[in-house]
């Protein structure tokens, strides 16, 4: 505060340049608080930059795609993006660093895991209350879904992500984090047709980004035994 009344003594504002400057300085603080609440309540597992991601250590990984989606036109357009590839390549890195950018471009975002997702819906379901959840899941301009793949769906629930799939086609965007390729989407659903129908609307306006690199963990390890050997 002493340093703000410094520096208007040395500016020698009027008075009402000296209100215009404190009220421009509570707008920006209180656009910068809401940012934080938005963004600690998209859920987000952890904060991740753009600057904090290694795009040297992932040869497969073309920093013009990352930077084009970083311009968020496909947000707009209500475009998807696909991050597959092997455990911790970045995938769900660089999901949440596009969330975070479009947070701060004034859209809305949610975060969620796939196993939350489906424990929700499958929830909703049983409760008689499905289209209310989907149509509250196809609210947010982006929605990020993580981690898909890891576990099998079972055949009979395959079909809840198609509904939400179909609710926001071609007008809100999805990002998907994915350890499998999209020809084991038949395995990881338990229903090959409802993949394929999944596929066909995600695929249809898309980015589809494949990273083949090692796991960040397992290049970390072995550079850490080999320092500890010199």
């Amino acid at each position: 505060m002493e340093s703000m009344r410094r520096t208007l003594t040395d500016a020698k504002m009027t008075p009402r340049e000296t209100l215009e400057y404190f009220l421009n300085k509570e707008i920006e603080q209180r656009e910068s608080n809401r940012i934080k609440l938005v963004l600690m309540g998209r859920r987000f597992p952890r904060v991740c930059t753009l600057d904090g991601f290694d795009m040297s250590a992932q040869s497969s990984l073309d920093p013009r795609v990352i930077r084009e989606l970083s311009q968020l036109e496909w947000i707009g357009n209500g475009e998807n993006v696909l991050f597959l590839g092997p455990l911790e390549v970045g995938k769900t890195h660089l999901a949440i660093i596009l969330g975070r950018m479009a947070i701060l471009k004034g859209f809305s975002v949610l975060f969620i895991n796939v196993a939350a997702l489906m424990e929700s819906l499958k929830k909703a379901q049983a409760e008689g209350v499905l289209a209310e959840r989907i149509s509250a899941l196809s609210k947010p301009k982006l929605l990020i879904i993580d981690e898909l793949g890891y576990l099998p769906f079972e055949p009979e629930h395959a079909h809840l992500i198609f509904q939400l799939v179909c609710k926001r086609y071609e007008s809100k965007s999805i990002i998907i984090t994915s350890n499998r390729p999209i020809t084991d989407w038949g395995l990881v659903f338990g229903d090959p047709t409802a993949a394929t129908a999944i596929l066909d609307r995600l695929l249809h306006h898309c980015t589809p980004v494949t990273i083949t690199g090692d796991s960040y963990r397992i290049r970390d390890g072995i550079k850490s035994k080999l320092l500890s050997k010199k």
